[in-house]
């Protein structure tokens, strides 16, 4: 009886903790580290209110940010909406930190992972507000890495970036889509690449004989354009059009490899130690120059001058005001000329026991036979070429595809230099007018078109209507790359649905962009051919990190926003026609990670930010 009545008790006790709701913690779980995912605080809630929150967008993303503002207001915010009519004012409201968070896009265009976050993440970068210096260390690491390195170093820093931190709430990865009529345009011209823009040169007519009598018409959003300067812009306004502007030392394919086809180099190789990169330059580009609206040959040739003094202005961030792609060229420590040609000689290319001469040589009718230092003594029938040697400052496997991007783009150094002449530190936006100015190229009492493009086209004059683009006369002529169509008019159309209609109506040839929400429809107009790939266009959430915002300075509320995003209810209203992404490195490093919606930890979140008020 003695031990029954014992157990008795006992089992009183017990039922007593549990009915109690007390908790047994054991020594091993006291001294466990809270997960990164975990709040910061398990007061109770002070209230049940909903959460103020601004999201900033453009027009262009009205569908997605009212999705993203129903999924918000589910989950216990109260949303403002700042919907702006374009990226331009888009981009005031965000510079202004008018805002919470920040809906837009991301496009690598490089094809490499590095772009996708440099210039967006790291402290000091061009398009970055954070501050961090494990995200830094993160970026700076993957950059020295070969593609089956960086998988992890990539996995860590989406880790820290949005999981950790919430500095980012991914939406949705893209596909790249575009369409054209089949009846004015040869399909086999028109080529769909996952980063590049496309490459205007190579688009010809179906009938060939109105190469000189009719223009391409193709379409773009914005009218008002960054700069036509290749290194003060880096957006949506400007991108393609300076593509086509100016020639770079390389190229992408379609798939994101890097390779001479079509650029300024016949040749290029990487010397052992990966911080050599040599370019044998060709001959036959001349700059293009706009005279009475059109176009013509300066007789300048693009050389090795231009490129030494085009990459050095480049990577400088104070070579001129507003400089937006300085980041991407940090990495460029020399440019110069080779002129000694027993330095080609000694050079091994990377992992192979073939000299640099030889991989520069491969596949050219005439072998080198002179290096020269001047651009007028350069003739590559006679074996006298220019040989660039671009030393980066640490081994850096991706710097090439930075000389791909349109940041890359070759400029005259003579017409740049006469025409920059205003001090960089107190230049006057009402007085200095700089290279590349929109305002000198817009029809109107300011017209002065100085540009000097080392391209396939020229921008001849633009208004409110279209930009009208001429073919250079001194670009590869003669060769596969001359540039097929004379004229190319750009037409200003903002929105899509009207851009749709008039591709369907045929007041334009080529619709470069093509939402998913529309492909039924392309697909059901016999007269168009719809292309499509999986691009590495990334739209996401970008939170203002500022001290007097309260999502700059809550972790909590920047998690409760993350957990509310549904990836998958956007993909249903694109018809699946979208991708989940966790940040812009989706598209081009499978991490592994994912972003789950959990209502259940937005609420935790939003309990442990309103607990710490």
């Amino acid at each position: 009886m003695k031990h029954r009545g014992k157990a008795l008790t006992l089992f009183l006790l017990i039922l007593t903790l549990v009915l109690s709701g007390c908790q047994l913690t054991t020594k091993k779980e006291t001294s466990e580290s809270p997960s990164a995912s975990a709040p910061s605080s398990n007061q109770p809630v002070v209230d049940n209110s909903p959460v103020d929150i601004e999201l900033l967008t453009m027009s262009s993303y009205e569908a997605d940010a009212n999705i993203i503002r129903d999924q918000l207001t589910k989950n216990g915010f109260n949303v403002k909406l700042n919907l702006q009519p374009d990226y331009g004012s888009f981009k005031g409201q965000q510079d202004a930190g008018n805002f919470d968070i920040a809906l837009s896009g991301w496009t690598t265009v490089t094809g490499n992972p590095d772009y996708a976050v440099r210039s967006l993440f790291k402290t000091g970068g061009d398009n970055s507000i954070i501050s961090d210096p494990e995200i830094d260390a993160l970026i700076d690491k993957a950059s020295t890495q070969t593609r089956d390195q960086y998988v992890e170093t990539y996995k860590q820093l989406e880790q820290k970036l949005v999981f950790d931190n919430a500095y980012i709430a991914p939406v949705y990865n893209s596909l790249k889509g575009q369409a054209f009529n089949k009846n004015v345009l040869n399909p086999d011209s028109i080529r769909i690449s996952k980063s590049r823009s496309l490459p205007w040169e190579e688009v010809d007519f179906k009938d060939t004989s109105n190469r000189d009598s009719q223009p391409l018409i193709l379409q773009q959003n914005t009218s008002t354009l960054t700069s036509l300067d290749p290194i003060k812009g880096n957006d949506g306004s400007i991108n393609v059009l300076n593509t086509n502007l100016y020639v770079r030392l390389v190229n992408l394919t379609d798939d994101d490899h890097i390779t001479s086809e079509g650029s300024l180099s016949l040749n290029h190789a990487i010397s052992e130690g990966n911080t050599d990169y040599y370019f044998i330059l060709r001959d036959d580009i001349n700059f293009a120059q706009i005279k009475d609206k059109r176009a013509v040959d300066t007789g300048e040739r693009v050389g090795g001058d231009d490129v030494i003094f085009s990459l050095l202005r480049a990577k400088n961030k104070n070579s001129v005001p507003d400089h937006r792609t300085f980041t991407l060229h940090e990495h460029i420590g020399k440019v110069e000329l080779v002129t000694d040609l027993a330095e080609l000689e000694a050079a091994k290319v990377t992992g192979s026991s073939t000299t640099v001469k030889d991989a520069l040589e491969q596949g050219l009718s005439s072998k080198i036979t002179q290096l020269v230092a001047d651009k007028k003594l350069s003739n590559n029938k006679e074996g006298k070429y220019e040989v660039i040697k671009l030393t980066s400052t640490k081994a850096f496997p991706q710097v090439l595809n930075y000389l791909a991007h349109q940041s890359g783009g070759i400029v005259s150094k003579k017409q740049v230099e006469s025409i920059n002449t205003y001090d960089v530190a107190s230049f006057d936006v009402n007085k200095d007018i700089p290279y590349g100015d929109q305002n000198t190229v817009t029809e109107g009492d300011r017209y002065n078109n100085t540009l000097y493009t080392s391209g396939p086209y020229i921008l001849s004059y633009k208004n409110d209507y279209e930009g009208v683009f001429l073919k250079n006369p001194g670009y590869l002529k003669g060769t596969k790359y001359e540039p097929k169509i004379s004229t190319i008019k750009v037409r200003f159309i903002k929105d899509a649905d009207s851009a749709l209609s008039s591709l369907r109506s045929g007041e334009i040839d080529l619709l470069y962009g093509v939402s998913e929400t529309k492909y039924d429809i392309v697909k059901g107009d016999s007269k168009l051919i719809l292309q499509t790939l999986q691009g590495n266009a990334v739209v996401y959430m970008l939170f203002n990190t500022a001290a007097n915002r309260p999502v700059g300075t809550s972790v909590d509320l920047r998690k409760a926003v993350l957990y509310s995003i549904n990836q998958e209810d956007l993909q249903a209203f694109y018809g699946g026609n979208k991708i989940k992404a966790v940040s812009t490195v989706s598209p081009l490093v499978n991490t592994g990670l994912e972003l789950v919606a959990d209502a259940a930890k937005v609420k935790e979140y939003l309990n442990a930010y309103k607990a710490s008020k």
